[in-house]
């Protein structure tokens, strides 16, 4: 589909409508918005627009749409499959400068923020204030929009779902400019189709989310962390469908390799409590009293140590947990300046097929004489595997990364697991989408981006196109 270059025309109009200073071309705009944070797509946008209101975004959503331009919606940027780069230039509407906390809804149990709110800003005000945001994504300084977008789900996953279960009510821009508001702060809803839950995973293409009323609940008293060394990962992934099937409820299950734990004290420059194990699995347990959560990790720790497991370290103390969890928090980043670059595979499989997969990615480090780092949770199967270029030449790596994705999302589908847990399709991961499902499938959700989007403008190329 052609679209319409920018011309002073389409800038004159912006600049009118949003003030000049908060507009952006050519040279103006820094190369950080041509790529996500993985940055193996780049395009630069033809402008950047910086937008404060509701109104505003329509306005830019109905000159867009009047005009054949391609809009591509803009947060952090902390996407890991480009669903954020301009692919076909067009206006680039950045939401960073919508950060309003709106309205704590205390008898509803809802927050209603603006689109560009930080998870970790909703995190600290609604616990100051005794109430608990449970969706736990590693990136804390994504937005909730682009949270939103991906339908996010980090390390609270296993207990508490994923941002899809706590989004109450959206406010949407369509592309054509309308304003539509869907859901709100009922609890129950079989009122026609769910708009607001087609839009959630929707990375930015079907509609542009201007507002958010969230779920909370109240804030779980203590918490206690447990690190548990096994000889190696077999051992440690295999206890995990053990531990579910035990009903204790752990608030997380993460696992972790001693090579990911290693990169991540030279990143932090502190120490791990324990790195001397091949493999590590690390529960969260909460709850509103210490004797409550002591019942639970009491049976967790015993069945680990009956299934092989070498100790068991409870982190009862703020220090102790902070030393954990900031280095499980920083495995992205340290196992990314451990390389020269480097691409991911977001497969989630079925819990009791963990250690399926993770032995498989063994065989292809071998088979393909690469390095391949993988961390992730056990707990809802969520894994995040990454091969890593090192001193690779262009055409070796894109070579090897083509065929080890090949394997890996081939084996995935074969362990009845999906091509994405959490960070979206995008633009990098649609060829493994296509092969996932059938004709019939593809062209549903095609004919879904045409109902929203009939002039294809909002974020054109991405997830189903």
């Amino acid at each position: 589909m052609g679209y319409k270059i920018i011309d002073d025309k389409d800038l004159a109009f912006l600049r009118q409508a949003l003030d000049d200073g908060r507009v952006y071309a050519g040279e103006a705009i820094s190369e950080d918005f041509s790529h996500d944070e993985l940055g193996g797509i780049s395009r630069m946008p033809e402008v950047m627009v910086e937008v404060l209101s509701t109104e505003e975004v329509s306005k830019v959503m109905k000159y867009a749409h009047e005009n054949n331009i391609p809009v591509v919606i803009r947060g952090s940027g902390t996407g890991l499959v480009g669903a954020s780069v301009p692919i076909h230039g067009g206006i680039m509407m950045n939401m960073t400068k919508m950060t309003r906390i709106k309205e704590l809804d205390e008898n509803n149990l809802t927050l209603t923020v603006d689109p560009g709110v930080m998870l970790m800003d909703i995190a600290k005000y609604v616990e100051e204030r005794d109430f608990f945001y449970p969706p736990d994504p590693g990136e804390k300084t994504a937005t909730i929009a682009g949270n939103i977008n991906t339908n996010a789900g980090g390390m609270r996953a296993v207990k508490y779902g994923v941002t899809r279960d706590y989004v109450r009510g959206l406010e949407l821009v369509m592309p054509n400019g309308d304003i539509m508001k869907v859901g709100g702060k009922v609890v129950k809803n079989s009122s026609g189709y769910s708009i607001k839950d087609m839009v959630c995973g929707s990375e930015g293409t079907l509609a542009v989310i201007t507002e958010a009323t969230l779920k909370l609940l109240p804030l779980p008293k203590k918490v206690i962390s447990l690190l548990i060394p096994f000889p190696n990962l077999d051992m440690a992934i295999s206890t995990v469908p053990k531990i579910i099937k035990s009903k204790a409820a752990p608030t997380a299950i993460e696992f972790m390799q001693r090579e990911v734990i290693l990169a991540a004290e030279q990143f932090l420059d502190k120490k791990f409590p324990d790195n001397s194990s091949d493999a590590y699995l690390l529960l969260s347990f909460d709850g509103n009293s210490t004797e409550e959560i002591e019942r639970s990790y009491d049976k967790v720790a015993q069945l680990c140590l009956e299934e092989g497991a070498l100790d068991v370290f409870i982190s009862d103390t703020d220090e102790r947990k902070q030393s954990i969890w900031s280095a499980r928090g920083a495995f992205l980043e340290a196992v990314k300046a451990s390389t020269t670059d480097m691409d991911e595979c977001d497969v989630c499989v079925p819990r009791d097929r963990v250690a399926d997969f993770i032995k498989y990615t063994h065989e292809l480090e071998k088979q393909f004489d690469v390095r391949i780092r993988s961390f992730g949770h056990a707990g809802d199967g969520n894994l995040h595997v990454y091969v890593l270029k090192d001193d690779m030449n262009e055409e070796q790596w894109k070579k090897k990364l083509t065929d080890i994705f090949e394997c890996m999302y081939s084996r995935a589908r074969e362990l009845e697991g999906v091509v994405s847990g959490e960070h979206g399709i995008g633009f990098a991961k649609r060829p493994y989408l296509f092969e996932q499902y059938d004709e019939s499938y593809i062209s549903l959700l095609r004919n879904i981006k045409l109902a929203f989007d009939p002039r294809n403008i909002l974020n054109p190329g991405k997830v189903c196109q």
